[in-house]
Formats: structure tokens, sequence, C-alpha cells
């Protein structure tokens, strides 16, 4: 399949509980889609799978709060960063701006925010698709099975950053092109794909009011889902695709979350680190492709035949 290049997608706006929220959205028919972006990201990381995935159907990219170009408010005090609340702003953009429920693809942790949106309203949510799901290594349940230099550092180093002269300070030497490309080029095994327009988008929300401040309240964030707490009780099927290269999500720890029943196929991707539908959407556009208009497909026979799922 030819790569289609990515046409100008202008960005739009949802007032989510008194918050601008930042979307972009292409298709005009067929199944809705809903693409949840990683830590740190932002709906432009999905630049390359929204024209292929519009062939199918209605793609919407969408900033989770505190990212890219949506509102930053206080943690703690407008708001709380935690996988409940990107769970329950994807549920409200299903209702309100899709207005039916839709498949929800996620990168990182925006898996685990998408399954929270499915355990949280099966109705909502068709099916997720899950692109190294974030394991959440630094989760307080599991540090028991961390090196004893991991279960000591950790809570130390995030102590020390909730310092704010200390945190912030810290921000601003990873905020910087240098930096950002480094731990890009550790996270993508294709070193080309580490582009100055890859770098730019992921460094412009950095500079926004509040920007620090979600960072820190995120790198204290030890508690809430573990993947294996979602999948476990997951109401719709998922698919699950794993850069088999992936530094940061191994790859050996990611095969056992395929053993859960709602999980129907994990695909490995050789070659390919922490972020597939960026550094491979050649090989992943295709699969989610398939997978979504075989889904839409199997429920509109059912539909057909009068079948309740």
């Amino acid at each position: 399949m030819t790569l289609l290049s990515s046409p100008v997608t202008s960005t739009q706006t949802w007032l989510w509980q008194g918050f601008p929220i930042t979307y972009q959205t292409q298709g005009s028919q067929g199944p809705a889609i809903v693409l949840v972006h990683g830590f740190g990201a932002s709906l432009g990381h999905w630049r390359k799978n929204l024209p292929a995935l519009a062939q199918v159907g209605r793609v919407y990219a969408v900033d989770l709060i505190g990212f890219g170009g949506s509102a930053k408010p206080k943690p703690g005090i407008e708001i709380a960063y935690t996988f409940e609340t990107w769970g329950q702003q994807l549920i409200d953009f299903c209702q309100e701006v899709i207005g039916e429920p839709a498949f929800l693809i996620g990168n990182s942790i925006g898996c685990i925010a998408a399954m929270q949106a499915a355990v949280m309203a099966p109705s909502h949510v068709r099916g997720v698709a899950l692109l190294n799901c974030s394991l959440r290594l630094l989760h307080d349940r599991r540090r028991a099975s961390q090196p004893f230099y991991k279960r000591l550092g950790a809570p130390v180093l995030q102590r020390i950053l909730q310092t704010r002269w200390i945190g912030h300070t810290f921000f601003r030497q990873i905020a910087q092109p240098k930096t950002v490309r480094k731990i890009l080029q550790q996270a993508y095994i294709n070193s080309e794909a580490v582009t100055d327009e890859l770098v730019d988008l992921l460094l412009k929300p950095a500079s926004d009011p509040g920007a620090v401040d979600v960072f820190l309240a995120f790198t204290a964030y030890s508690q809430g889902p573990l993947p294996e707490d979602l999948l476990a009780i997951l109401p719709c099927p998922a698919l699950m695709l794993w850069g088999a290269a992936d530094p940061w999500e191994p790859v050996a720890l990611g095969r056992k979350l395929a053993d859960y029943p709602k999980v129907e196929q994990f695909i490995e991707l050789p070659h390919v680190g922490h972020c597939p539908q960026d550094e491979a959407p050649e090989q992943v556009n295709p699969i989610l492709q398939e997978w979504i208009s075989r889904k839409a497909q199997i429920a509109h026979d059912h539909s057909e035949l009068g079948v309740i799922e």
C-alpha cells in the first residue's frame, strides 16, 4: 500500500468541562475512529495515519487535556491528571463531538486511556487497538519486581522533582531540541523518522503555560490502573501491535498481555520502536484498516440479521 501524504487539516476546538480541547478530523463516512497519543505527544503524532484511516472511516485525532494544543489546567486544583479523567474525556468526546460509539486507537499511555474509557462506558467503545501499550513500569505495584536500584531510585527522583524549582529546571533542560532529538532516537529504531517536524511538534506545547506542572504531575503519578487490570475486565475486542525493538516497553512483557480473552491478535513489528504509528506507518496503517473494516462489517452483518451483540 502506498502511504498517502497528509493533506492540510484544520485544528478544531471542543469545550470540555470549561476547558478547550483541540482535535483534527478526516473522512466523511464509515465507522468513527479516535486516535489517542502518548505521554508528551499530541494529535500531530498521528499525521501519517489520519489520511490512510480516513479511507475506512471518520477519523478524529484528539489532544488529551494537559497535552498538545488542549488546555493545561492546574493539577490537583482545577483537574486531576489521571486515567479516569482522560477516559471520561474520551467518552464525552464520543458522545458530544462524534455522536456515536467509536474504535479507539492508542499509543503508549494512550492505550491505558482508551481501555479506561471502554471499561467506564462500554456502550461508547466498539473496540480498542493498542500500539506499544504502556506497561507502567514505575507504578507502585510494579516496584517489587524491579531491580533494587529502581525500587529505591524512582521514588526518590519523583519526590525530588516535586520540589518546584528543581522540577522546573529539569523540565527546561529536557525541553530543548537536542535533548528531545536524543530521546526520540532512543525510542525510534529508524533514525530517519526523527525529523525536525517531529521534534518541533513535540516541543511546541512545552512552552505553553501550565505545561511544566502537567509534566511534573504525571511523573509523580504512580497509581491508577495497570494494563492487565483493564484487560481483565475489557468489554470490547482488542488488537495489540508492538514495535519489537521498543527500549521502554519490552516486547517480552507485552506478549504476556496477549493472554487476556479480549485480545484477538498480538502482532509484533520487527525493527520498530515505541511509536510504530509514526516510525512505520506503512506497516501499521494496513493492519488497522483491515481490522476496523472487518469489525465494522461483522457489526453490520449482525445488524442486518437482527443479532444483538
